[in-house]
């Protein structure tokens, strides 16, 4: 039998992904979160319009641990005066930047150039081993980093993401400060699962957050519990079959 998972025998940091100002200061308030990141989807969903004003109002809530904003230009140059303003913002701040721009051009001599200046990235949208490598390739060894792999989108193409992102564990052994981060995941075994092959961070929105009270919850009770929801909305519902 599968052991019960523990929540508290998690090594992984737990980040959280989000663009809700009430839902970020609510999972401030929670130890188990140690980072923040956001992105510009997230941001344009719930109606910010003002990304500085924004970011500084999180930044108020969020002084003591890391929190990931992203360039958005599309080229390169903007795309470093972005990255340093927005580095310019607090001490905790990482920069995501995107592992390629729209016309697939690589952004390694960018990531190189901000990594050595001492700027803390967080490179995003990567998927396949090749950009894992290529990313880490470009990191300044002294510089610390957040490597973003977007291992629940490669889930949906229905690959395994497991193997290659325990490779990437092992390719980013030689940037000591650089760390490994599963994004995008679809559900709660996906903290496990990172967690299992040494994935040092996982981001994680707060719909799939609010099921961590499940972890380690008994099956047998939990199954009573859905045959009971099940009757409540049924009879809720006037729900009637005529039978002889």
């Amino acid at each position: 039998m599968t052991a019960t998972p523990k929540v508290a025998d998690l090594r992984i940091k737990i980040y959280a992904d989000g663009a809700d100002l009430a839902g970020i200061k609510e999972m401030h308030g929670n130890p188990l979160i140690k980072g923040f990141t956001t992105n510009p989807t997230l941001m344009r969903n719930v109606g910010i319009s003002d990304y500085k004003a924004f970011a500084l109002d999180v930044l108020k809530i969020v002084t003591d641990r890391p929190v990931s904003f992203e360039v958005f230009a599309d080229d390169f140059p903007t795309m470093r005066a972005q990255a340093l303003e927005i580095a310019s913002w607090a001490q905790n701040v990482y920069v995501k930047i995107p592992v390629t721009n729209t016309k697939g051009e690589f952004a390694g001599p960018l990531i190189a150039e901000l990594s050595k200046a001492g700027v803390k990235l967080n490179v995003t949208a990567i998927m396949p081993i090749e950009q894992i490598k290529a990313v880490a390739d470009a990191l300044d060894a002294k510089t610390p980093a957040v490597v973003s792999v977007f291992a629940g989108r490669i889930a949906d193409t229905g690959r395994d993401p497991v193997p290659l992102m325990a490779e990437g564990v092992k390719i980013l052994k030689n940037k000591p400060l650089a760390e490994l981060l599963w994004a995008s995941p679809r559900e709660l075994l996906n903290i496990f699962q990172a967690d299992a092959i040494g994935c040092q961070v996982i981001t994680v929105t707060n719909d799939v957050l609010k099921k961590l009270s499940l972890v380690g919850k008994e099956l047998n009770a939990y199954s009573l519990e859905t045959v009971a929801m099940f009757y409540k909305d049924a009879t809720a519902a006037g729900y009637s079959i005529a039978t002889k």
